[in-house]
């Protein structure tokens, strides 16, 4: 017999109360030893919600938490995003760790960046820098054959387990194929993110990435898989600039990449424009302003040239994590558009609405006279570029 709506909600509700109250235990816990007390059955519930696809529990719970500001928040966070992309597995040596991981690469191009599946020789080559140098030397990884573009990630908690579930029944022959048929539609940036999502597994308890081991650094192992994947990357991403970034489990290495792809957006922007238009970027002029739709949600760049008053690019610089008005933010988008160049920065100190353009849609940006404008790149014989996040 189906299940009315109106009791779903019931179920969603009870399951979520039974979530708050275990992150809320888990966050005023005072020892260990109660944190595996609360840690073990949040992680039960948890599971349990995960294999009966009822993301509407998970999801009511978080929003409950977020309400409240409470340190419970990033317990269950954590908590959900721990079971999602790691599990352990019954194998023939023994029991084993699963975990989901992603290598971001951020890149930018005046034409579109590709998504595109990988052939056998690209998966091959990348799958061997990374047991080679990201990698611990027992660790398994498969591979999904797709260059995932932000737009095509899974979209919930569900989907992601599913996907690192798929992953995991590869681990022998190393490689997932993906339908792309079923991926979505990839919104077109000069600078943004790609992805290669794969599974590493090693036996319970064992290093699974080289710097657990004790003899090399994460700046080594950074380093190290930069200066491997470099041809890799060279023909996944013709005429790009790009930079590879550290391979990590699935959500942190998402979370990086996000972070990452601000600063990366301005120096692209000025090299863009400078090489685009045939201007030094110490005569491009910024002006950066805060937009606010309740609270202050992102902050938006204008750029012009000196002496002229047209806006011709911008970039949305959002906020993230527990960012608000009085994080130094703004401090940290000065500094990043003065290492690019820019000399002459304008910070508009009023508040300005989230205003879009009508007609296309594209994030209005600040210019010097306090209003927010469509930028509009000057006619050049370059092709025209896609605005920038």
């Amino acid at each position: 017999m189906k299940t009315s709506p109106s009791s779903r909600r019931g179920r969603a509700s009870r399951e979520a109360d039974r979530l708050v109250e275990l992150a809320e235990g888990l966050a005023h816990s005072g020892s260990r030893a109660e944190d595996h007390f609360w840690g073990s059955r949040l992680d039960t519930e948890i599971d349990a919600l995960l294999s009966g696809a009822d993301e509407a529990s998970l999801n009511t719970a978080l929003d409950r938490l977020a309400d409240r500001e409470s340190r419970a928040y990033e317990e269950l966070a954590d908590a959900i995003e721990g079971r999602v992309e790691h599990t352990l597995v019954k194998a023939s040596d023994g029991t084993r760790d699963v975990l989901l991981f992603a290598a971001p690469v951020l890149a930018w191009s005046r034409m579109p960046l590709p998504t595109r599946s990988l052939g056998t020789n690209t998966l091959q080559a990348l799958r061997g820098h990374l047991q080679e140098h990201v990698f611990s030397e027992k660790a398994d990884v498969a591979l999904a054959d797709y260059f995932f573009s932000p737009d095509q990630l899974p979209e919930s908690f569900g989907e992601t387990a599913e996907m690192r579930q798929a992953l995991m029944a590869h681990l022998t022959d190393g490689r997932l194929a993906v339908d792309t048929a079923s991926l979505n539609e990839t919104a077109q940036f000069l600078a943004d993110q790609r992805y290669v999502i794969g599974v590493v597994s090693a036996p319970q308890g064992e290093a699974l990435f080289r710097w657990q081991e004790g003899m090399i650094t994460r700046d080594e192992v950074m380093a190290a898989w930069r200066s491997a994947s470099q041809d890799v990357f060279t023909a996944l991403l013709p005429a790009c600039g790009f930079e590879p970034m550290l391979p990590r489990a699935y959500y942190v290495a998402c979370r990086d990449a996000d972070r990452s792809a601000r600063p990366f957006s301005i120096t692209a922007s000025v090299a863009f424009l400078s090489t685009t238009l045939n201007v030094p970027a110490a005569h491009l002029e910024a002006v950066v302003a805060g937009c606010y739709n309740r609270t202050l949600e992102e902050y938006r760049i204008g750029f012009q040239v000196t002496e002229d008053e047209s806006v011709i690019h911008g970039i949305v610089w959002p906020l993230l994590g527990a960012e608000d008005e009085m994080s130094d933010v703004v401090d940290e988008i000065e500094a990043t558009l003065r290492e690019a160049g820019i000399q002459k920065v304008e910070v508009l100190r009023q508040r300005m609405p989230m205003e879009y353009c009508e007609d296309c849609g594209a994030p209005l940006y600040p210019n010097a006279d306090g209003e927010l404008v469509h930028a509009e790149l000057p006619e050049t014989d370059e092709p025209a570029a896609q605005h920038l996040h």
